[in-house]
């Protein structure tokens, strides 16, 4: 307790360059994480990383502005070609608990205790443990998420495998784009992922070594090579802060941009002695061709569900490159996440259509050559194993170094062909809207007809809209325009659906849908919908009040 209150002291007082507000409900957790060393250290790394933080999304503007001005495309990069032809360099070996990564679980916030105690039981191979698309940013749930890390590392749950035996812990800090409100650093608000990033290692990262278990991580919405330089600086500055060898620290890439998908060579070589390979993805990566091309008539993106899926030919070409990039250099190539959840009933018609759904998708990225994938549902973890039992041999598939594979600039910025059809739209509105809500309700993912839907999927859903609205689409189904006014009628729909089965948080519904209606008809297309709402006032103003309940509780289930 003395520490904690030598950490308030130093805290409260205006001359220190480190500010921190602690968070109602939490008095254990921030009795445990904000000691006297930890603050030390949280404000050294912040501070030592702050400005090339700036500079690397200034860098992204930067990028950004000069393809708007010169409609260019990218390219593979000429300044780097050397590093592309050289044959010979390659990563370092994972760790022998990497070497096997077939089925992690994904979007698991672990500031929700229980779901995060059942995975750590589960026989996954790994949790991809999230403060980024499955979560919900409140100081709440970082501090309990961290928390509860700190408690799976050091052995506290009860009737929990120990660390080294449970599923490996990949952990997921925020992306770029995300800053921690309630941490001042300089006068400046932290950056999320280095506030996230800085707990977790320095609570967990010895521990996790001395148990061969780790550190390990995902890294969120790189979009270049100097981002994954910038990270390997900030692992080998940790490393040496903290005492451990150099190349403990592994991450996986995670390729959501189409503008990493060309340095996916050059950030494997930036992180070479960190690297536990590339992940790709499908929703995520889908919208950042709305966010880079978006106003080109060229690049719109068709109905996703009805045309975009991982055997179009961009989307297919992009995973193609993706293992072959890896394999070639030593490092494993993990795929996206199943989003569908099984039903209740496993004699049902619709179980068996959900799993041979999910069966016939995540068989397309083993025969590709993928090492692994993830799941939501851990009902999907043994049926997901079996399928790799039966398809590959050994622990990866590092041996498939898809020589077949040749991939032209072309082949990644190639659109499907395709149109918008109202069930899309429609869809697309209500995902969007109940992200919003989700958020709201201080939930990062929230279920809807049998699937979960997160961040990701939310900015596929308000990418789509926004540029239909924007290019005056017609819908296939009768020709009638997708205009803000349509939107509008279709959001009412939707909300007079759904209010009978909202109880008391009908009007956190409609703030929701105000908020859907801002973003999607903003002039300039916002970079993240994430960003959008952690900035946003409804959003900050409702972390003040006690944790409220989700509307996926308040809903029926059949409405889900």
């Amino acid at each position: 307790m003395k520490k904690r209150a030598n950490a308030l002291q130093q805290n409260e007082n205006e001359d220190t360059p480190l500010t921190l507000r602690y968070g109602k409900g939490l008095d254990k957790e921030c009795v445990t994480l904000f000691t006297t060393d930890s603050l030390h250290f949280l404000h050294e790394l912040i501070s030592t990383f702050d400005e090339e933080v700036d500079e690397i999304l200034q860098l992204r503007v930067s990028k950004k502005a000069q393809l708007d001005l010169t409609g260019d495309l990218p390219s593979f990069l000429e300044s780097t070609r050397h590093i592309r032809r050289d044959p010979d360099w390659k990563v370092l070996p994972v760790p022998s608990r990497l070497q096997k990564r077939h089925v992690d679980i994904g979007d698991l916030a672990p500031c929700d205790t229980e779901h995060f105690i059942k995975a750590l039981l589960s026989p996954a191979q790994g949790i991809q443990v999230d403060f980024d698309d499955g979560n919900c940013p409140t100081y709440y749930n970082q501090i309990k998420g961290i928390y509860n890390v700190f408690k799976a590392v050091h052995n506290l749950f009860p009737n929990v495998p120990h660390v080294s035996q449970a599923p490996v812990l990949m952990l997921r800090p925020r992306a770029w784009n995300m800053v921690e409100h309630n941490m001042m650093v300089e006068g400046k608000e932290a950056p999320g992922p280095l506030f996230d990033f800085g707990l977790l290692m320095f609570h967990c990262g010895k521990a996790l070594f001395e148990h061969k278990s780790g550190p390990f991580f995902y890294l969120s919405k790189v979009e270049g090579y100097m981002e994954a330089r910038l990270w390997n600086k900030i692992f080998v500055w940790t490393q040496q802060k903290l005492g451990l060898p150099l190349g403990s620290i592994k991450a996986t890439v995670l390729i959501e941009n189409v503008l990493a998908a060309f340095e996916m060579e050059e950030i494997l070589y930036e992180l070479q002695e960190h690297s536990a390979g590339l992940n790709c993805g499908i929703w995520d990566y889908s919208a950042s061709f709305v966010n880079k091309f978006g106003h080109r008539p060229a690049f719109l993106l068709p109905d996703r569900h009805k045309y975009v899926n991982m055997e179009k030919h961009f989307l297919r070409s992009y995973m193609d490159l993706l293992v072959k990039t890896c394999h070639r250099r030593g490092a494993l190539a993990t795929g996206g996440m199943a989003a569908l959840l099984l039903p209740e009933d496993p004699l049902s018609d619709t179980y068996r259509r959900v799993l041979a759904s999910v069966t016939r998708l995540k068989l397309l990225e083993i025969t590709a050559g993928v090492d692994g994938f993830m799941v939501y549902d851990l009902n999907l973890v043994e049926p997901m194993q079996k399928l790799f039992k039966v398809h590959t041999e050994g622990d990866n598939q590092l041996d498939q170094l898809r020589n077949d594979v040749t991939v032209f600039p072309e082949d990644l910025l190639s659109m499907p062909s395709g149109g918008v059809t109202l069930n899309g739209l429609k869809y697309n509105i209500a995902v969007g809207v109940l992200f919003i809500n989700a958020w709201l309700s201080g939930k990062g993912h929230f279920f809807y007809k049998g699937q979960v839907e997160d961040s990701a999927t939310a900015e596929i859903s308000r990418s789509q809209v926004w540029q239909w609205v924007r290019h005056q689409t017609r819908l296939e189904d009768d020709g009638r325009v997708v205009s803000r006014q349509l939107v509008t009628d279709l959001i009412k729909e939707l909300i007079m659906d759904l209010s009978p089965h909202c109880g008391s948080v009908r009007q956190r519904l409609h703030t929701a849908a105000n908020m859907f209606q801002e973003v999607i008809a903003k002039r300039h297309f916002p970079d993240f919908i994430t960003t959008y709402l952690n900035q946003d006032h409804t959003f900050l103003s409702s972390q003040n009040a006690e944790p409220m309940q989700a509307l996926d509780k308040d809903l029926r289930r059949s409405k889900l």
